[in-house]
C-alpha cells in the first residue's frame, strides 16, 4: 500500500472518530500516530519483526512536534489576546462599551440589537475569542433586551451571532493560527480582519434593522437619551479605543516604521488594560479569576494545535496536500467554483467540528490547492486565476476561511457560541439559541458572496502595508 492510500484510509478513520464525538485534538492526534506507524512499518515491507522499530520511530517524530511547534513565539500571541478581552471584562470596560453604543444606537428599529452588535465588534477588537465575547455579552445584552419586551430567541441569537466577530476582527486567536500554519505575516493577516469583520457588523445591523421594521414586535426601539448623556457615555468606553489604536501602531504604523511584532503589541495591550482594570478597582478575586479563564481556553486551543499537528506531520510523510493540490488544479472547472465548493464543504464539516480543530485539519490540504489554483506562491497578479498575486491570494483566503469558521460557530449542531449563550443563560435552551441565529445565516452568506466578489474589501488594507 503506498503513502497516498494509507493517507486517506487514517484521515478516513479520524472524520468517523471525530463525528461519533471524539475531541478533535484525540482524535487528530491518535490518527497521526497511527498513520505514522503504518507509513514507517510498510516502508519495511509490513514485516513483523519491523513493527517494534516502526513504532519506535513514530513516538520519536510525534513527540517532536508538541515543543518544536508550540514554543512558537508567534503562539504567544493567543494567550494574551484572550487576557486582553477577560481583563476588560472583569475592569468594567465591557459595560462602558455597551451602554455607549445603547445611547447612541438603541433609537432604531431594534435598536438594542443593533448596539449590542457593535458593542460586540467593539470588544472582538481587545479579545481575540469568540466564545468570551459571546459568554460575556449572554450576561449584559441579553437581560436588557428581555427587560423592555425583545424576543427571547432573537436577542440569544444576536449575542451568539455577534460573537462570531471577534474571529475576523484582531486581535483573533483563529486569524493567528492561519498564518502559523500557512506560514504568512501575521501583521498582514490581522490588519486585513479589520474591514471584514466591520463589513460584518454593518451586515448583522442592517439584519436586524429589517427584521425589527417587519416584525414590530421582536426588537422594539429605545428612545429617551439626550445628547450630553450621550457624549457622557464615550469617556468609559475610549480605553478600548486607545489599546486598539496601540495594536494597529505595533503592527503596521501609517507614519513611518513599526514600533514593533504584533507579539508584543498583544503584551503592551495586555499590560495597558491591566493598568486600566487595577485604575478602576479590579479585586485580586478578579484577577485570578481573568488569569484562570485565559489559561483555561489557552490549554483548550493548545492541545488542539498540539493534536493536530501530529497529524499533520503524518500528512507531510503520506504527501496527501500534494496529491490534493495535483488533483484540484487538474479539473477542468473555472478556479472560482471551486473555490467555492472549498467554502461549503468548510460550511458542511462546521456542522460537526469546532473551528480551530476544523481549520487545523484542513488547511494543510487545501491552502496548497487553492494557492495551486492560483498560480503558486510566487505568482503575480498579472497571470493569476484570482487576479492577486500568490502573498495576497494566502491573506484573502484566509479571510473566506476564517468568516467560514464564524459561520461554524453559530451553525447547528455543534455550534459552539449557542451552546455557550444557552449555558450562561438558564432561561434559555440551546434550541432557543439555535431558532435565534437562523437569520444570521443569511447575513453571513451575503457577506462571505461579497468578500469573494470584491476581494479588495480585504486586500486594501494588506496592501496599504506593501
Amino acid at each position: 500500500m503506498d503513502p497516498i492510500e494509507i493517507g486517506l484510509w487514517v484521515s478516513g478513520g479520524m472524520m468517523v472518530m471525530v463525528v461519533l464525538g471524539m475531541r478533535v485534538a484525540f482524535a487528530a492526534a491518535m490518527a497521526g500516530l497511527v498513520g505514522l506507524i503504518w507509513i514507517f512499518w510498510a516502508k519495511k515491507g509490513m514485516e513483523w519483526d519491523q513493527l517494534g522499530w516502526a513504532l519506535t520511530v513514530a513516538i520519536k517524530t510525534a513527540g517532536q512536534v508538541p515543543h518544536s511547534k508550540v514554543s512558537s513565539q508567534t503562539l504567544s500571541l493567543i494567550p494574551t489576546f484572550i487576557l486582553i478581552g477577560f481583563l476588560a471584562y472583569y475592569a468594567g470596560l465591557t459595560k462602558a462599551l455597551f451602554e455607549a453604543a445603547k445611547r447612541w444606537i438603541a433609537w432604531v428599529p431594534g435598536g438594542l440589537a443593533v448596539s449590542t452588535v457593535f458593542a460586540t465588534a467593539g470588544f472582538a477588537a481587545v479579545s481575540g475569542a469568540s466564545v468570551a465575547t459571546a459568554a460575556v455579552f449572554a450576561r449584559i445584552a441579553i437581560p436588557e433586551m428581555l427587560k423592555i419586551g425583545y424576543n427571547k430567541q432573537f436577542a440569544a441569537g444576536v449575542v451568539a451571532a455577534g460573537g462570531t466577530l471577534a474571529s475576523l476582527i484582531p486581535p483573533s486567536a483563529i486569524l493567528v493560527i492561519y498564518a502559523i500554519i500557512v506560514e504568512q505575516d501575521v501583521g498582514k493577516l490581522l490588519l486585513a480582519g479589520f474591514i471584514p469583520g466591520a463589513f460584518s457588523a454593518v451586515v448583522y445591523a442592517v439584519l436586524i434593522v429589517g427584521i425589527a421594521m417587519i416584525w414590530k414586535s421582536v426588537g422594539p426601539p429605545v428612545g429617551g437619551f439626550t445628547w450630553r448623556e450621550r457624549f457622557a457615555s464615550l469617556p468609559a468606553a475610549l480605553p478600548i479605543v486607545a489599546v486598539v489604536v496601540i495594536i494597529i501602531f505595533f503592527v503596521y504604523n501609517p507614519f513611518g516604521d513599526a514600533w514593533g511584532t504584533p507579539t508584543e503589541g498583544g503584551a503592551v495591550g495586555a499590560f495597558i488594560v491591566f493598568c486600566m482594570a487595577v485604575f478602576r478597582g479590579m479585586r485580586l478575586t478578579e484577577l485570578k479569576d481573568a488569569l484562570l479563564e485565559t489559561a483555561k481556553l489557552t490549554v483548550m486551543i493548545f492541545t488542539i494545535i498540539w493534536g493536530v499537528l501530529i497529524y499533520v506531520r503524518f500528512l507531510g510523510f503520506a504527501d496527501l496536500p500534494g496529491a490534493f493540490a495535483d488533483w484540484i488544479s487538474s479539473l477542468e472547472t473555472s478556479p472560482m467554483l471551486i473555490l467555492i465548493c472549498i467554502l461549503l464543504a468548510y460550511a458542511v464539516l462546521g456542522m460537526f467540528m469546532d473551528a480551530i480543530g476544523m481549520l487545523l485539519l484542513t488547511l494543510p490540504v487545501v491552502y496548497p490547492a487553492v494557492m495551486a489554483l492560483n498560480g503558486g506562491e510566487m505568482v503575480s497578479a498579472a497571470d493569476s486565476a484570482f487576479g492577486m498575486s500568490g502573498p495576497m491570494c494566502a491573506i484573502w483566503f484566509g479571510i473566506l476561511v476564517v468568516k467560514m469558521a464564524e459561520f461554524c460557530l453559530i451553525t447547528p449542531p455543534i455550534g459552539l457560541n449557542c451552546f455557550v449563550v444557552a449555558g450562561v443563560r438558564p432561561d434559555l435552551s440551546v434550541q432557543d439559541v439555535f431558532r435565534g441565529v437562523m437569520p444570521f445565516f443569511v447575513a453571513d452568506a451575503v457577506t462571505i458572496g461579497l468578500l469573494v466578489a470584491f476581494p479588495q474589501i480585504v486586500l486594501w488594507l494588506p496592501s496599504l502595508a506593501g
